[in-house]
């Protein structure tokens, strides 16, 4: 293995870790009898000044005196989620934020973020990072900040709002080393609605589809005679059954955790040191037959020094560096483990035994890809992910010039690579299709070969990146009541990115940006950002133009008034608001001029096929540039009983313009693409909502806390084509609204059929799907089409409970969906897809028949194939397919004990805690999707509950 550190990172690692250790005042620690509430404090907890602030862009702002919206999660909620990227730790905890996982697959989740109905941008202490995979331990806290004073600062990347993550840095005159291990078992979700058939309850459904079809079962179909074989199962060679799912994967896997980290510093220097490394192991079931590991598989590396240095009174410097190492391992080549699932969804329990009789790889002319072979007989791959980011300030004070002004200067590099190294092979499958009539012996059909490992390395990514920054602040009380703060920087962002970052253009943001705030009294107060950025994508001629983009804040905390200082149990009632313009951009490169493409064939009088011309790719939009979005947010927060119990809630309207969308009133007569432009308009509206409550006792603590979320949208301008009804709109409409026919349920008889009106190009039968028709022509077509699905806003919810007594603390974290609507179909859904090779399901079983008629739930079955063509009118994009997609998860449960610390004295440790935790362990779900995973139930790589067993050690 290669690890492409290089020199200058590498020995500033090493280091920026030697100088804090060497620099490191050592002092007595006392310990209380019982240690749970000091250890929670220097282990677990963030220092008091990260208590009461929050952290914007490029700079950290006093909570009780912001104007902005903002949620924030400290880095000791998510200190041992058994997870490797963030954001799966933070799943519901942050109001407003909706985080998805696609898959649970190691290192390759498929997570997706959602903010007010947009995708934030990620910063990792304040500079721009295309990076998921980060430490938990690293992380101090996570702050979304979503409304536009807190994100103004980006200019032309602030439209989607911004998640600041803020790593650990050292204390001054403290110690503190930690040691955490983490080891446990991993087990599957349900990732199926339903279950696949077992061959004879396959192939009886099968010749009933096919006489559906009006197909001859005795030409194509299963005959009586291999039904019964299927049904008793006496020659499983000849009638196989196979649990394709039991046969690849495992019921359980291991996953371990290890971190150890140290933190401290004296006057002159502060550090924190980190160290990690996770092992998951994948669901695949593995042969001893290699020598290579052919199971799905992730481990990763990180590395952090973090080092704050007061050089002397006036000038202080920091310098932070990371290096991480991602290794995935998956069977065959790249994505083989999607395709393996694929195939797991699709192929029948009959389509061929796993081996031959000869111990062969079975197969047939259909199904030439035994899954098993697949899994463990074509090789193996591997993914090497390596990331080295530094991070360099230095600051300087200019009291001297005016008390409370200072100028800082910082740079950052940051470089990324991924490489894939392929040890492919492939396998012959055989089919049984007769015996020698002299000899007996069995005559086998075989399809592809059998070939020996090849070896293939590429570069599958890189990125590189350079960042630096100039910035002057200033901060001042006078008259004792009033503060101002004010912040003025200019930066630039330069980014490098595909297979080949020597010939590939750059991405560059720059410009200047600022912030300032005023407060009287910390009642009153005034907030204002701008940036005034742009990028190398917008013309004139890959230029950088400009855009301003300013947002103002007003906020009035209630109970610091003369009139509420005698209600001593209100400790704030603050009323908040922000305005302001945010920018997203959303270009390419050259798209704003006129390109052309070599072609040959071109005819000129009598000649034909040797002149050459140029073609135009599509037309070019001279005018292009960024997307826009005005924010208006309106708050309210609220603490009681010494900040015992908190509440606020916050209503928003976000209306995006110029967003880039193809004109829909535009003609194909031209022959060529037409370009995007700027001419969409959205809303996005939601309220949101949080409430929280503690006690704390000398020996029992509690607390709960609840958020909600609300959020709506609509199109207000989508440029559609002229559409003959106002219902097949999709302006108005929110955004993502799925279209398409109103189901009216099955038809259930011919006198039915004939009394309906007509499918256009479709001739129905009992059982098929009605549609509503809209405009009452007498005609099913494309006119009927309109919205389906709900149109109540979509609600997210998160909870979170805590309770300690004595040394054991219980908490948990619950995370819900409401009015979530899911699609059903696709091969893991439908019947006997792939042309009627594929799977069915139980499901299928309440199918219509003349029988079921009245109870059925599902349409007549068809094959994909036939006079009709299959059926095209029951798979038709329609409401019959929509179902609800509700569920409540539990997603983390953790119960610890800490060792009191008149034991751990006796053995030189400040604190001793063990506990017990569970991700994903339970989930509540509608009735549709019963005890599937609610986020992956189409049967891809399930996502996986993960049970762990941990220590943490202080010394």
């Amino acid at each position: 293995m290669n690890i492409y550190f290089t020199s200058p990172p590498r020995y500033l690692f090493l280091c920026a870790s030697c100088l804090a250790l060497l620099s490191h005042e050592v002092k007595a620690v006392t310990h209380s009898k019982w240690a749970l509430s000091q250890f929670q404090k220097d282990l677990f907890q963030e220092d008091s000044a990260a208590n009461n602030s929050v952290d914007l862009i490029y700079f950290r702002s006093k909570k009780s005196t912001t104007t902005t919206s903002s949620s924030v999660v400290k880095g000791a909620d998510i200190a041992r989620t058994p997870v490797v990227p963030f954001p799966l730790a933070i799943t519901g905890r942050l109001a407003g934020l909706q985080v998805s996982q696609g898959s649970g697959q190691p290192l390759n989740e498929g997570f997706s973020f959602n903010l007010r109905g947009q995708a934030p941008l990620v910063l990792i202490d304040g500079i721009p990072r295309n990076l998921t995979e980060i430490g938990n331990d690293e992380i101090e806290s996570i702050t979304v900040l979503k409304d536009a004073v807190s994100t103004a600062m980006l200019g032309i990347r602030g439209s989607g709002g911004a998640i600041v993550v803020t790593t650990k840095k050292g204390l001054e005159n403290s110690q503190q080393i930690n040691f955490t291990s983490q080891f446990g078992t991993q087990r599957p979700t349900k990732n199926l609605i339903t279950q696949p058939l077992d061959s004879y309850q396959y192939a009886t459904l099968y010749n009933e589809a096919l006489g559906n079809d009006g197909l001859s079962v005795l030409s194509n179909g299963f005959s009586p005679q291999t039904l019964a074989g299927y049904q008793d199962g006496s020659d499983p060679f000849k009638y196989p059954n196979v649990n394709w799912q039991d046969e690849v994967l495992r019921k359980s896997s291991s996953y371990s955790r290890y971190n150890l980290n140290t933190r401290g510093g004296g006057k002159f220097a502060k550090y924190f040191v980190n160290l990690e490394h996770t092992n998951q192991e994948g669901i695949f079931k593995t042969d001893e037959i290699n020598k290579y590991n052919t199971n799905a598989s992730g481990k990763n590396y990180f590395m952090r020094s973090n080092l704050d240095m007061q050089i002397n009174d006036k000038l202080s410097a920091g310098i932070y560096i990371q290096g991480r190492i991602l290794n995935r391992n998956e069977p065959g080549v790249r994505f083989s483990s999607n395709n393996i699932f694929s195939a797991l969804t699709n192929t029948p329990r009959g389509a061929y035994p796993i081996f031959n009789a000869d111990n062969s790889y079975g197969g047939s002319s259909l199904y030439q890809n035994n899954i098993v072979a697949q899994s463990i007989s074509s090789g193996y791959s591997v993914f090497y992910n390596r990331t080295v980011l530094s991070d360099f300030n230095i600051k300087r004070t200019l009291n001297e010039i005016l008390p409370g002004l200072w100028v800082k200067a910082r740079a950052s590099f940051f470089s990324n690579l991924g490489e894939n190294i392929v040890r492919n092979k492939t396998f012959a499958t055989f089919e049984h299709v007769g015996s020698n009539p002299t000899t007996g012996a069995a005559i086998y059909r075989q399809y592809g070969t059998t070939s020996q490992t090849s070896n293939t390395n590429f570069v599958d990514f890189q990125n590189r990146s350079d960042f630096q920054e100039l910035s002057f602040g200033y901060s001042t009380k006078f008259k004792k009541n009033h503060a101002f703060n004010g912040l003025l920087l200019a930066n630039r962002d330069n980014l490098i990115s595909g297979t080949n970052i020597t010939s590939n253009l750059p991405y560059t943001i720059q410009g200047i940006s600022g912030h300032g705030d005023y407060n009287f009294k910390e009642k009153y107060m005034f907030e204002f950002s701008f940036g005034w950025n742009g990028a190398n994508r917008n013309p004139p001629d890959g230029k950088f133009n400009y855009g301003f983009f300013p947002a103002v804040g007003l906020g009035w905390d209630i109970s610091k008034e003369e009139f509420m200082q005698k209600s001593v149990w209100i400790n704030q009632l603050k009323l908040y608001g922000s305005y302001g313009k945010t920018g997203r951009d959303n270009g390419d490169y050259f798209t704003y001029i006129q390109s052309f493409n070599t072609t040959r064939g071109i005819t000129l009088g009598s000649t034909a096929g040797g002149a050459t011309g140029r073609v135009e790719t599509g037309l070019a939009n001279p005018n292009t540039t960024w997307e826009k979005a005005d924010k208006l947010n309106i708050g309210f927060k609220s603490a009681f009983l010494n900040e015992s119990l908190s509440f606020s809630v916050e209503y928003y309207s976000n209306s995006l313009y110029d967003l880039k969308i193809t004109r829909g009133n535009n003609s194909s007569l031209l022959g060529i693409d037409f370009p995007t432009e700027n001419i969409g308009k959205e809303r996005y509206r939601g309220v949101e909502t949080e409430l929280f409550w503690s006690k704390q006792t000398k020996k029992l603590g509690y607390s709960i806390g609840i958020n909600a979320s609300f959020q709506n949208s609509k199109s207000i301008f989508s440029d559609e084509p002229n559409l003959k009804y106002d219902y097949m709109e999709r302006t108005g409409k929110r955004i993502g609204q799925r279209f398409g026919y109103t189901a009216e349920g099955l038809y259930q008889s011919q006198a039915d059929i004939d009394n309906s009106s007509k499918i256009e190009g479709y001739k129905p039968q009992p059982g098929d799907i009605k549609y509503k028709d809209l405009n009452d022509d007498g005609l099913i077509n494309q006119f009927d089409i309109n919205a389906i699905g709900t149109t109540k806003p979509l609600i997210l919810t998160g909870m979170q409970l805590g309770l300690n007594f004595k040394g054991f603390n219980l908490s948990a974290f619950l995370q819900g969906i409401f009015n979530r609507e899911i699609y059903l179909s696709g091969d893991s859904y439908f019947a006997f897809q792939n042309s009627g090779r594929g799977q069915a399901f139980e499901h299928h079983q309440n199918r219509w028949t003349s029988a079921t008629a009245a109870t059925a739930t599902y349409p007549r079955l068809s094959t994909g194939a036939g006079p009709n063509n299959g059926n095209p009118n029951n798979q038709a994009v329609s409401s019959f397919w929509l179902s609800k997609g509700n569920y409540v998860r539990v997603k983390y449960l953790e119960f610890g004990y800490t060792v009191p610390g008149s034991i751990t004295n006796k053995i030189k440790l400040k604190n001793t805690r063990l506990f017990i935790n569970a991700l994903n362990p339970l989930s509540f779900n509608s009735k549709t999707l019963k005890d599937v995973d609610p986020e992956e139930f189409t049967g891809a790589y399930p996502i996986q509950k993960v049970y762990t067993l941990g220590l943490t050690i202080q010394l």
